[in-house]
């Protein structure tokens, strides 16, 4: 809010309205520096353009490629099952059995020449080879690949399959016509009728072929593929016309020793993608044989440079950059129009720039002109008059705060005489705030009547808060004694009718247990635990023997819980206890509680001063509250101390007047009942454990009930409720028993 002592008459230059354009210093840096910014940052966003598309097609040619490589692998598993399958029909081929049956010079050129044709007829078959059972080599039809004797790893491989498996190798090199072939061969067992072993029928397969009758199947033929084994040696790809410098250049290179970071990723991971300097590379693991004794796994790699990316990417990098450009000159000028723009407008309207400045502040603040119409609010005024910001201008003040004829004229006489008006006014709306207002004279330079200058400050909650207190004064000044006090008892506010009752005189540094110490001290915490779970406690107080009807006082103490559940505050009102007929005395007050005894020798000075008719009509209930197994562990004892105070809230709200509890033990409890039969007791015993079991505390509750015999005394009394406790605790069926609930005339 402005301080009323505010001058403002120094703010009077700053409404002038006669500001020319001018480009000062400051905002030529701020326009080049805006130029600058945007010119970097389209730069910077056309570069990751660039970048993202390059990646882009990298990753789509990836995936590509990826799903070539997975079709590639499938073929050459599929070629080499086949291989497998043809091998064994060269095994069972009718001239190499006559042959195998009578080996002599015509059947092995038969036999040479009808393999020399399956030669010449399939590519990828480079040689067929028959071994004796030893592994000695016989006779091929390429004997520079197959001269020397199987290896023993060979055979014994051979010697695990069955007779209709065939056995492939791991790739191979062989010189051929002056360079390295790469090549497997597949192993199939020549038996006799016998089930022993004739010889072994070698097939030699190139890869390179393999992977030749492969390729010109897919569209991105041209891409280059390397096949690799789990050690990083390459049997085929070295024929690119343009390799990278990081891969094998020959075969039986290791692309773990000239490409490390390819070559860990790989080694890694059964297939993905690596983004290289140079290149994007894709490669997959694939199994060439469906033996689950041989293991012969393999690389599929291909890849991608990066200039070829970039080359591809050209087309769109050239629209990308030129989009950039003709951003970059629109913005520009977008932004030069922008400066002149607000230098034109802050010329104009100068003076409700620096209102709009002022009033940017928490509270309400309204600009008018001399003929009192608006020119000007800020959004706290838009909320106090309930009026939208932008329907504010130009509207009359006086219909803007619902002033009526007469108050608006002496409005503007109090403004003309003395410079200003204050008033708090309530807006017709029915949900409309009270208002605080003040009117001001705002004078600028020259000539001309002056501005007018509103403040409004919302005062409502004040308003409402002054009247609320006043009735609660008034709600509390009455005849009956009312105080408000904490969880713990201590006085926060009385009234005057409390503060005489107790003579406190206007001190609050009192507690209300200690000042009812004879009524409530002692059972302050059962008070407050029954407040807790009923709300509200009543109770007879300060009771006099000598003068009952003026001094006996109705205690109602009521509670209210915070949202945890627990006591904020407790209302304590005090008024005359109303008197009831009891028996034969009339007007005697009857107690809206029963005082719960502590210990054994109170209640038998109850027990004695009983008048001798109740006593010797009386019965003694003796309740175990102790369900079975709650105290296996000492922690225990206190769930059980906070059942057994449940339990006496609970009797203490439906016990009569006339009875008496005594909280004997940790699980036990005591009620005297005088001028009470044994069938009367046991009907007040089933509707207690009735409304136990309603509040969900009647779990484990056993009841004994004995009746009084002539001379007893209270410790044989008690015995005799214990026996009928006990009864009650072996009977699985009930929970009540008795005993001694006949008189000695009648028998027990």
């Amino acid at each position: 809010m402005l301080n009323n002592n505010l001058s403002i008459h120094p703010l009077a230059s700053l409404f002038s309205m006669t500001q020319g354009p001018h480009w000062s210093h400051q905002r030529l840096l701020a326009i080049a520096s805006q130029l600058s910014m945007l010119l970097i940052g389209i730069f910077i966003f056309t570069n990751l353009i660039i970048t993202l598309g390059e990646r882009r097609l990298q990753e789509e040619w990836a995936t590509q490629r990826y799903s070539e490589l997975q079709t590639i692998g499938i073929l050459l598993a599929d070629k080499v099952a086949f291989q497998e399958f043809r091998t064994q029909l060269f095994a069972k081929d009718e001239r190499l059995q006559d042959y195998l049956r009578n080996p002599n010079a015509a059947q092995q050129k038969k036999l040479l020449e009808s393999w020399q044709e399956l030669v010449q007829h399939i590519p990828e078959l480079l040689s067929i080879a028959l071994f004796d059972p030893q592994g000695n080599y016989r006779f091929s039809t390429q004997p520079n690949i197959n001269k020397e004797a199987l290896s023993l790893t060979d055979l014994a491989s051979n010697a695990n399959l069955a007779s209709n498996e065939v056995y492939t190798s791991p790739v191979k090199f062989v010189p051929l016509d002056g360079k390295l072939e790469p090549y497997f061969y597949q192993m199939s067992w020549l038996e006799k009728p016998d089930l022993s072993s004739m010889g072994y029928l070698l097939t030699y397969n190139s890869m390179v072929q393999m992977l030749e009758s492969i390729k010109p199947a897919f569209s991105s033929n041209k891409s280059p593929l390397l096949v690799l084994d789990t050690q990083g040696l390459l049997y085929a790809g070295v024929n690119e016309p343009s390799p990278l410098t990081n891969l094998p250049e020959t075969l039986g290179a290791s692309l773990q020793q000239s490409y490390p970071a390819l070559w860990r990723e790989m080694s890694m991971n059964n297939f993905g993608q690596f983004h290289g300097d140079k290149a994007t590379f894709v490669y997959l693991k694939v199994e060439l044989t469906s033996q689950v004794e041989l293991k012969r796994e393999y690389f599929l790699v291909s890849y991608i440079s990066n200039a070829d990316i970039a080359a591809r990417f050209s087309q769109w990098q050239t629209i990308v950059i030129i989009t950039a450009i003709l951003l970059s000159l629109l913005a520009s000028a977008v932004l030069v129009l922008n400066h002149m723009y607000r230098i034109q407008e802050r010329s104009r309207k100068y003076s409700i720039d620096v209102a709009n400045c002022l009033f940017n502040s928490d509270i309400g603040f309204i600009l008018a002109n001399e003929h009192a119409r608006i020119i000007s609010a800020n959004p706290k005024a838009a909320e106090a008059t309930l009026i939208p910001l932008d329907e504010l201008t130009d509207r009359s003040l006086q219909r803007t705060l619902c002033l009526d004829d007469a108050t608006y004229e002496q409005m503007l006489e109090q403004i003309e005489l003395s410079g200003q008006w204050t008033a708090e006014i309530t807006l017709e709306n029915p949900d409309g705030p009270t208002l605080k207002v003040q009117v001001r004279q705002a004078p600028r330079e020259g000539k001309g009547l002056a501005q007018l200058l509103v403040t409004l400050e919302d005062i409502s909650e004040l308003v409402n808060c002054k009247k609320h207190a006043l009735l609660n004064e008034l709600l509390c000044d009455n005849s009956v004694a009312t105080a408000l006090t904490d969880a713990s008892g201590k006085l926060l506010k009385i009234n005057p009718v409390f503060d005489q009752l107790m003579q406190l005189n206007g001190d609050l540094n009192h507690n209300l247990a200690a000042l009812l110490a004879n009524d409530l001290g002692n059972q302050w915490p059962r008070i407050t635990a029954q407040i807790s779970m009923q709300g509200q406690w009543q109770g007879q107080i300060l009771c006099s023997a000598n003068q009952p009807h003026s001094h006996c006082l109705q205690a109602t103490l009521k509670g209210h819980l915070g949202n945890d559940g627990d006591i904020d505050y407790i209302i304590c009102t005090l008024e005359q206890a109303a008197d009831r007929l009891r028996g034969p005395e009339p007007h005697h007050y009857v107690p809206h509680r029963s005082t719960i005894l502590l210990n054994l020798t109170a209640l038998e000075r109850h027990f004695t001063s009983l008048a001798p008719q109740s006593r010797e009509q009386s019965s003694l209930l003796l309740i175990d509250i102790n369900p079975e197994g709650i105290l296996s562990h000492m922690s225990d004892i206190a769930q059980l101390e906070t059942r057994q105070q449940e339990v006496e809230v609970q009797l203490l709200l439906e016990i009569p007047t006339h009875y008496q509890i005594l909280h004997w033990q940790l699980g036990k409890i005591i009620v005297m009942l005088p001028d009470t039969n044994a069938t009367q007791a046991h009907h007040f015993a089933l509707n207690t454990l009735e409304k136990l079991n309603s509040n969900g505390l009647g779990e484990g509750i056993n009841m004994g009930i004995a009746s009084y015999q002539a001379g007893q005394t209270l410790e044989q009394y008690l015995s005799n409720a214990e026996i009928a406790l006990k009864r009650a605790k072996q009977n699985n069926e009930q929970n009540i028993a008795q005993a001694f609930t006949r008189h000695q005339s009648e028998g027990n």
